[in-house]
């Protein structure tokens, strides 16, 4: 007969993948338009719905890995996505910047790095269509904006222009994407070129509103100068124009409820000296998460492309906010334990009567991962004295 002892380390191993398969599982929740959780998850919609995995702050470290972070936490991060993608069944995946923890502090070759982890981390998932949009962590603060380096950075991620935008149609859902990092920099030439390319955006958004009218037989009108700000009045109604896709969050006028409010807040309330979050994010020093677009900046940005919804990120929180206009701005939580302890992403679903759904989906907290390799540690080698015990006994007689 065999021994209890001898079985012990097949059913850890067992055990292990049991917990390993279950935990990779992700848990989501329908978000209703005022913030209200509904119930039954997320629910298959019709066919031709645009199906969008958004994710944000994975903090990669490439080269610069640590073990901890190859071999645990990489690990389960490959599990977390492929477990998103057999359950969710998305057509596109969108990574609202800081792919990387520091890029802006790597040479070209760990850059590569970086994206090669990414690459192994989606696995056969790779062939997915994805966006990569810029962060502050990927290419730096507005004093340490290098447009060189940034151009470089673009090159190497698909469909950015050399500024870090991007405009693109999957299945008749416009998207734009825009670098909100430079947007935070005045007087630097990076944020010209986005502002350009913003207008470029609001000039082919007016002509095809204008095609449209015509088609209507209804009267033309393509805006006028706006003298307050400078740029060009865009008549076309809210709601209307692409989804726009940017890592820092727009200024917010309207308090909310929402989990990452308290974060919003403080940034519009506290003084520039108390902005700081000391949370530390693989050893890359301290993550200032209170950043938002200026109001002058939103209202231009709400002004030219007219969005038809926003997803935002950098808090590491998820957030749904309404903005005073309408428009319904959903900023993604990050999806890794070098920033959060419950880690998660948003999915949404486009449809063909321009609504969109979006859900909150949350992974397994990290602390209780360990929690459980502790326990079971303990439980085995506890389990494993009592059979040698056992045997010792059972010897003697």
């Amino acid at each position: 007969m065999v021994s209890l002892k001898a079985i012990l380390p097949l059913i850890f191993i067992i055990a292990i993948l049991i917990f390993e398969e279950r935990v990779s599982i992700p848990s989501c929740k329908t978000i209703s338009r005022n913030g209200v959780n509904e119930e039954g998850g997320v629910g298959f919609d019709s066919e031709g719905d645009l199906r969008v995995m958004l994710v944000a702050d994975m903090l990669l470290m490439g080269s610069e890995a640590s073990y901890m972070s190859l071999y645990f936490r990489d690990a389960y991060l490959t599990k977390f996505f492929k477990k998103s993608f057999e359950r969710l069944k998305p057509d596109m995946l969108v990574v609202l910047g800081d792919v990387s923890a520091k890029g802006s502090k790597l040479t070209n070759s760990k850059w590569l790095s970086v994206l090669q982890q990414f690459q192994k981390i989606l696995g056969p998932w790779i062939a997915l269509p994805f966006h990569i949009g810029l962060g502050d962590r990927d290419i730096g603060e507005c004093n340490k904006l290098n447009e060189k380096y940034v151009n470089w950075i673009c090159s190497k991620l698909p469909g950015l222009d050399s500024t870090g935008c991007s405009s693109f149609e999957v299945s008749n859902i416009s998207f734009v994407s825009i670098n909100a990092v430079a947007m935070l920099c005045e007087n630097n030439d990076l944020h010209f070129s986005v502002e350009k390319f913003i207008e470029r955006e609001s000039f082919d958004l007016r002509s095809y509103s204008k095609d449209a009218k015509k088609r209507k037989n209804e009267p033309e009108d393509l805006g006028e100068i706006n003298t307050n700000f400078g740029w060009r009045e865009n008549t076309v109604s809210s709601g209307s124009g692409p989804v726009l896709l940017l890592h820092f969050p727009l200024h917010q006028t309207t308090s909310n409820n929402c989990e990452g409010s308290t974060v919003l807040k403080r940034a519009l309330n506290s003084s520039p000296r108390e902005n700081s979050d000391n949370r530390r994010v693989s050893g890359a020093g301290p993550y200032k998460l209170l950043h938002t677009v200026p109001p002058n900046v939103s209202e231009y940005i709400f002004q030219a492309l007219k969005p038809r919804i926003i997803f935002s990120a950098h808090t590491h929180e998820f957030c749904d906010h309404t903005h005073m206009d309408g428009t319904r701005e959903v900023t993604v939580p990050a999806m890794t334990w070098d920033a959060r302890d419950d880690p998660g992403f948003v999915f949404a679903t486009f449809g063909r009567s321009r609504t969109v759904t979006v859900s909150q989906c949350s992974l397994v907290r990290e602390s209780h991962v360990i929690m459980f390799y502790i326990s079971f540690f303990v439980i085995l080698t506890f389990t494993m004295l009592i059979a040698n015990r056992s045997e010792l006994i059972s010897s003697r007689r």
